[in-house]
């Protein structure tokens, strides 16, 4: 049985260690607050996230060595701005888990690291030392409420070595989560970054009262976006037609569930940032930040990224909704 540990207990988080075990795997889920792992220990439950859901027989800890210890798989659940910061943490027990264990690394985290400009394995190597082809990366439309109650749902994981993505996907396939693999990293990661700040590009149009046309020109002009910047990093642009690029757009601005689409969405209203961070139940809308890091890489690359401008402009320079909707609308016309 190979041992799993997942490191975060959000909602992704829990709702991956449940595919995990359901797959056949021993998991242990690490929990920054204790209270989360005693009930999670006790009652199979996440009360905080995902209150419905009963969890197969899973381990819970807030210690992070117990979590790892005789871990083949590693599991990263926790936000993108917060993934150093834990690693730096985790680190020797990690190189305890590679060096014993042969571990793989599997990021779920998605987002571009403010200041550094990385992608998430791209921290996780140069904070750990590990080598590329030991981090994986697994990116789709993957609604973690979803996924929790084994609705079908499929994904990429991705890796530069092609043997340890296909183990990491015969070790979460189950009968309601079906994993692809792929050795696009790059391609998974520009997707699953530039995703959540399209998302809140189409709350707030839904906001706003804009309908279907207007969000489906968004979902099509971000992708757009994403294939340009993807592309200019190195990445395939099948991938970004695939699960890890579509797939995730679409459930991610179209969903309810989604927190960056539900953030968007009371920007679109009329609300505050303050307001848009309570109505997401104080949980990381990932688009907020993300949108500061994706358009500095794409202005480090001379990529263009209107979308991703004007979504920070709201977020983060105190321009209005309609001042931004205006300056999109206002850009010269252009063959597609």
């Amino acid at each position: 049985m190979t041992r799993a540990a997942v490191l975060g207990a959000g909602s992704w988080g829990t709702a991956f260690a449940k595919v995990l075990a359901d797959a056949g795997c021993e998991v242990t889920i690490w929990a920054r607050r204790p209270e989360v792992a005693k009930v999670l220990a006790d009652e199979h439950r996440n009360p905080f996230y995902l209150p419905d859901v009963l969890l197969p027989p899973v381990s819970a800890t807030h210690d992070h060595i117990r979590a790892l210890d005789g871990a083949e798989i590693v599991v990263l659940a926790v936000p993108s701005q917060s993934l150093r910061g834990n690693l730096e943490h985790w680190k020797d027990a990690i190189d305890d888990a590679v060096a014993r264990n042969d571990a793989s690394l599997l990021s779920l985290a998605k987002g571009i690291e403010t200041g550094t400009l990385l992608r998430m394995s791209q921290v996780i190597g140069e904070v750990t030392g590990a080598d590329q082809d030991r981090i994986a990366v697994l990116s789709g439309p993957n609604l973690a409420k979803e996924i929790a109650a084994e609705q079908p749902a499929a994904t990429v994981i991705a890796c530069t070595d092609s043997y340890r993505a296909a183990a990491l996907q015969h070790a979460s396939a189950c009968g309601y989560f079906r994993p692809y693999s792929n050795t696009d990293v790059i391609g998974c990661e520009i997707g699953g970054a530039c995703k959540n700040v399209i998302a809140l590009a189409c709350g707030i149009a839904a906001g706003m009262g804009m309908g279907d046309n207007s969000i489906a020109s968004l979902i099509t002009r971000g992708l757009a976006e994403i294939i340009r910047l993807g592309v200019a990093l190195g990445a395939e642009p099948v991938t970004l037609a695939g699960l890890a690029g579509v797939g995730d757009l679409v459930a991610t601005c179209t969903s309810p569930l989604s927190r960056n689409r539900s953030f968007g969405h009371v920007l679109g209203a009329g609300g505050s940032m303050e307001a848009a961070q309570q109505a997401t139940h104080g949980q990381v809308a990932e688009g907020v930040k993300s949108c500061t890091s994706v358009r500095a890489l794409a202005a480090a690359h001379d990529v263009e990224m209107p979308l991703t401008t004007a979504v920070h402009q709201v977020c983060h320079e105190r321009v209005s909704v309609a001042e931004a909707v205006g300056n999109l609308l206002g850009r010269r016309i252009k063959p597609e």
